[in-house]
């Protein structure tokens, strides 16, 4: 499994963070990013009495609480981060008269965080840590804040909202573009970085040299350094294929990610997080009607309850009586959305839910897995409705 989900709280300033990280070239760098990058967002956030504290108490404030995350840094590559935070928290300070956004303080993160480990790889601050040079992950990840929703996205990951229209069906908006071939914008902007000469090679087969799918993503330095240090680093570790075929004007690979924000309202219900092996499977408008359908059936998973509401009128009790048996013709098998969206993702026949395909799918070798589907991490994120319908617009 090289995919991560991470979730987090700022603790020192308001607001969640949740994130997916689709690894390649196996989960090491996926691991280590999703570790990281939460602590760079947090840091950039900070107003400037935060970071002289966070300076002052030299790494031993903690920027966020995670609240799910699995695996764990080795004690060098904790060093190697705390080591290089400190020295971004100090590049912050120095930038008194940058005007913040949110947009630019996400962007910052990603940039930072992918630089600072190509430092320390080519250091190589830890056992093995050349081979992260060709490893490498897409991320996707959302900074939510009261009605504020913002979504940081590099490579092929995917966030989805799922919005109630008023004649009462679901509507799925993308708040993220996936950077490949198939995006022409992405496209023509590798392209115009690159010499005319080069047209032909950079993108070939819908891939960055003729290899890698993703045109954004962290880590795979061996498409990001110049061509000695590729040569004189990776080639002694992994070979001639180290050097990507046509390699003459790096770097072709950018982890900057693409920002977007967008003002929280009362129809919107829930947000969905992917990676590529869920949007493979299932189109957005499809992830939306899955989950809103499991919204409204999920509530006769559980006893009816009219207690904390007194003195009901029978014609409230009616609309409640209704509600749920209209829930009961959409009762899912399962509790959880995500678990619910991975069983009509690969069990999903014209028929129905197939469950010896399903089973099929879940059970199919490590060798060949790859050539059915791909790893499929989600986090859903639903909002508040009495909240955002109560908040002010703006």
């Amino acid at each position: 499994m090289e995919d991560r989900l991470v979730i987090a709280r700022c603790l020192l300033t308001t607001g969640h963070l949740f994130g997916v990280f689709d690894g390649h070239g196996g989960h090491g760098f996926a691991q280590l990013v999703s570790h990281r990058l939460f602590d760079y967002i947090a840091l950039s956030i900070l107003p400037h009495p935060l970071l002289k504290e966070y300076i002052e108490q030299n790494k031993r404030m903690h920027l966020v609480q995670v609240i799910h995350t699995i695996d764990a840094l080795t004690d060098e590559q904790s060093q190697a981060h705390f080591d290089s935070l400190h020295a971004f928290a100090l590049a912050l300070l120095s930038d008194v008269g940058r005007p913040f956004s949110m947009q630019d303080a996400l962007h910052r993160a990603f940039v930072q965080l992918d630089a600072d480990i190509s430092r320390e790889v080519a250091e190589q601050r830890w056992p093995q840590a050349l081979r992260f040079a060709l490893m490498g992950a897409c991320a996707c990840v959302v900074h939510l804040d009261g009605m504020h929703l913002h979504v940081a996205s590099a490579g092929d990951c995917k966030a989805v909202l799922g919005s109630l229209a008023e004649d009462a069906s679901w509507r799925a908006r993308a708040l993220s573009t996936e950077h490949n071939a198939d995006n022409i914008g992405e496209l023509r902007r590798v392209l115009s970085e690159h010499p005319e000469a080069e047209v032909n090679t950079v993108v070939r087969q819908d891939r960055l040299l003729g290899q890698l799918a993703p045109l954004r993503a962290l880590g795979d330095f061996n498409y990001k350094w110049p061509v000695g240090q590729v040569v004189e680093l990776l080639v002694p570790l992994a070979g001639p294929h180290a050097l990507p075929p046509h390699y003459c004007s790096p770097p072709y690979l950018s982890g900057a990610p693409e920002v977007s924000h967008h003002h929280l309202g009362p129809h919107d219900k829930f947000l969905v997080l992917a990676s590529d092996g869920l949007w493979e499977q299932l189109q957005p408008h499809r992830v939306a009607k899955l989950v809103g359908q499991h919204m409204s059936g999920r509530q006769t998973l559980d006893r009816l309850r009219l207690l904390p509401q007194p003195r009901l009128r029978l014609g409230q009790v009616a609309h409640i009586l209704a509600a749920r048996h209209k829930g009961l013709a959409q009762k899912p098998t399962d509790a959880n959305a995500a678990t619910h969206l991975i069983r009509n993702a690969l069990g999903r026949t014209e028929y129905g839910i197939e469950h010896s395909k399903l089973a099929a799918m879940l059970a199919l070798p490590q060798e060949v897995v790859r050539s059915f589907r791909d790893d499929i991490s989600i986090v859903v994120i639903y909002f508040n409705s009495d909240f955002l319908r109560l908040s002010p617009a703006g």
